[in-house]
């Protein structure tokens, strides 16, 4: 299955400084033809999935010499909106513009459906259920669907949701999801069928992503991104709702000096660092920032990408850090020109850049 010729690979740079120079920053040989949107590492080794508009869902392999090359691809009956592994990094799930969830069988190199939905499969991701696992689907359908047994298409769970499903996460036994007209829901997956919690969010605009915390407690609350550039710090019980706060990002002056913050920009993706439980926003403005949600701060940001930071995602021990500068069709049809870029980076993550800051 694989596609890519032997010779053509890249290396990441062993170093960064903490302004970020981009050029230090690796391009992934090989890209997508069309929008990338998502990516995702296996939890056992670093290669890297990646969904796209092309309809088609690539894995590249990160050698530990920092060169990438292309392994295997697979392909949808339309645009790829988003991928995940098993946590034994032998498979590869991932949902479609064509109402479908595919898997990709890393070891024999053979893909089939999985899951079947009445519109678009938005999300993908696999629940580390102790002692199984679950591949769950959230779709423009107003439904997420549960499959436990992957040779059938019927779902053993079936969840009605108030709107379309836009995005979730999850971090066992926690899973949020967020949904047309601002709707979230919180689900114990002990009790899948019904929500532990439902609630507005607290960002006024829609919700463009939503990503549970990691490291300790993990499963304690969620971050929010929304199209209005801001994120919003979610615990889930009442007890901690002293730490929820919310603040802006992805935004720039109107003009230079003018400091109005008055061009605003989506947050397209958060990603929590998989060890330091710190996290990454991206965004329609070609910016991507670390944070420190306990310190209140931000700790790194990187020089402008000549386009849009569609999705993000860290490796599994956290010292990769894999961004998409690509059009996220925030401006529509008529904001993709010909010629934009269309790149997969490799930022090779220093520890001061990802560790959690002392708090004030």
């Amino acid at each position: 299955m694989s596609f890519f010729s032997g010779t053509s690979s890249t290396t990441v740079a062993g170093t960064a400084n903490t302004s970020s120079a981009a050029e230090k920053d690796v391009e992934v040989v090989e890209p997508p033809s069309d929008s990338i949107s998502s990516l995702s590492f296996s939890g056992q080794a670093d290669y890297l999935a990646v969904g796209s508009w092309d309809n088609s869902v690539r894995i590249y392999e990160v050698n530990p010499n920092g060169q990438t090359q292309g392994k295997a691809m697979y392909q949808h009956q339309g645009p790829v909106l988003d991928v995940c592994w098993n946590k034994e990094g032998t498979k590869i799930f991932s949902g479609g513009a064509d109402n479908a969830g595919r898997m990709f069988d890393v070891t024999t190199g053979q893909a089939a459906q999985v899951a079947q939905h009445d519109a678009p499969v938005k999300v993908a991701a696999w629940v580390d259920v102790p002692g199984a696992g679950i591949l769950a689907t959230g779709s423009w359908d107003k439904t997420i669907k549960q499959y436990w047994d992957l040779r059938t298409p019927n779902p053993v769970a079936t969840v009605q949701l108030p709107e379309r499903c836009y995005t979730f996460d999850i971090q066992y036994p926690l899973m949020v999801v967020g949904t047309a007209e601002r709707h979230i829901q919180i689900f114990n997956l002990s009790n899948p069928n019904t929500a532990y919690k439902t609630m507005t969010s607290p960002l006024k605009w829609q919700t463009r992503v939503i990503s549970c915390f990691t490291g300790s407690p993990a499963n304690s609350g969620f971050a929010v991104g929304s199209v209005e550039g801001r994120v919003a710090i979610q615990y889930v019980e009442d007890k901690d709702s002293q730490n929820n706060f919310s603040f802006k990002c992805h935004r720039r002056d109107s003009t230079p000096n003018s400091k109005d913050q008055a061009l605003v920009y989506s947050v397209n993706d958060i990603s929590f660092h998989p060890v330091h439980g710190t996290f990454s926003t991206c965004g329609s403005d070609g910016t991507i920032h670390f944070w420190d949600k306990d310190a209140r701060t931000r700790l790194k940001s990187f020089d402008p990408a000549p386009g849009p930071i569609a999705t993000t995602a860290f490796n599994r021990t956290g010292n990769i850090f894999a961004y998409a500068v690509s059009y996220d069709w925030s401006k529509g049809h008529s904001g993709m020109t010909p010629g934009a870029p269309n790149k997969i980076m490799l930022h090779s993550c220093k520890d001061d850049e990802v560790r959690k800051r002392q708090r004030k």
